[in-house]
């Protein structure tokens, strides 16, 4: 069935983000008494909503963290997107590239998608078709945020192909009934993670932006190996 769609996340995938937001949110769950480094954050919330990742410390921690954790999530992260913030290398001639309707769908809030990608400079390539957890019931490993930004596009979900750098992105896109391609050429992804991005369901693993027009162009041809 051919592709109708490209579903891109956005941080890992789009903005090399990853480790900038990990830094951002072990700090901020480590003051309000939950110690935790950045990398332990990578590992844990990979992909995860900060709304999801909250639930996850609070049970595991019994009580409840403050009411505005993720707003103080975003303000950090934000405060850094200014200075260090980079686009993942060749992904705006990739999205030139590849002559289909595309979107986002991201674990992130709005306001962290948006500024995210006008600090790479890639907002105006993919706007308005910018879709965020927040508008579904479960984030991602739930096939929700797919199933919506399908709709919100009107094309059935089997002709969709997402763009996943984590392990919930390429489960949910999956449960979603997508073809889904890992990308491991961020900055935050450690040696393996293909492995894993292929274990959790990826049909195949990239790690650079430079082979996505050719891998789109194959998956439309049905030659995309399983």
């Amino acid at each position: 069935m051919p592709i109708d769609l490209i579903i891109f996340d956005c941080d890992g995938v789009l903005v090399d983000s990853e480790v900038i937001s990990c830094r951002a949110h072990a700090d901020v769950l480590t003051r309000h008494g939950y110690p935790i480094t950045s990398e332990q954050v990578l590992v844990r919330f990979l992909g995860v909503s900060e709304k999801d990742a909250r639930r996850m410390v609070e049970q595991e921690i019994g009580r409840s963290l403050p009411d505005d954790l993720e707003q103080q999530i975003n303000a950090a992260t934000l405060q850094s997107y200014a200075s260090d913030l980079q686009p993942i290398i060749h992904v705006a001639a990739a999205i030139a590239a590849i002559d289909l309707p595309k979107c986002v769908a991201s674990s992130g809030t709005p306001d962290k998608i948006h500024h995210g990608l006008t600090c790479a400079g890639l907002y105006d390539l993919l706007a308005p078709n910018i879709f965020s957890a927040s508008q579904v019931a479960r984030g991602k490993p739930a096939p929700d945020l797919f199933l919506f930004a399908a709709a919100q596009m009107k094309v059935a979900p089997e002709r969709c192909l997402a763009i996943e750098d984590s392990v919930p992105g390429v489960t949910g896109a999956q449960a979603a009934g997508m073809t889904v391609l890992g990308f491991h050429g961020g900055g935050h992804c450690p040696p393996g993670h293909a492995e894993r991005l292929r274990a959790a369901g990826a049909n195949l693993t990239f790690d650079d932006m430079r082979q996505l027009p050719e891998l789109v162009r194959k998956a439309g041809a049905k030659a995309l190996a399983g």
